[in-house]
């Protein structure tokens, strides 16, 4: 059964921008596995957990340095959750988490369907 569905967009631009102006906004954002990435990946990621976020329907309940964007060997992206946001989402009953990402110019963009039983 499908739980919850979220997207988003992120402009790689004002990404990288943000990051450069703000002191930690990296640490804040982005799991430590996460900060040596491109600033069109980084904004990809960052959709990505602003996807899960709306999917899930209460963003108070994620942190996001708890999230973290992987790939598999293939290429294809997935979450991975750590921490209090881990257990927090495992308490909704969500068994599985399906991502795309794209990323094209100045435009990160990210699906994301939560399934639960």
């Amino acid at each position: 059964m499908i739980y919850g569905v979220g997207t988003d967009l992120c402009s790689v631009v004002r990404m990288a921008a943000a990051l450069a102006r703000t002191p930690n906004l990296k640490e804040r954002l982005f799991h430590p596995n996460e900060h040596g990435l491109s600033d069109a990946s980084l904004a990809a990621r960052f959709a990505a957990k602003e996807a899960l976020a709306k999917a899930v329907g209460n963003p108070a309940l994620l942190s996001w340095a708890e999230i973290e964007i992987v790939k598999d060997p293939l290429g294809k992206p997935s979450i991975q959750l750590h921490g209090e946001t881990k257990s927090q989402v495992a308490d909704l009953g969500i068994t599985a988490i399906q991502l795309s990402l794209s990323h094209e110019q100045e435009l990160a963009s990210a699906f994301v369907v939560l399934e639960a039983n």
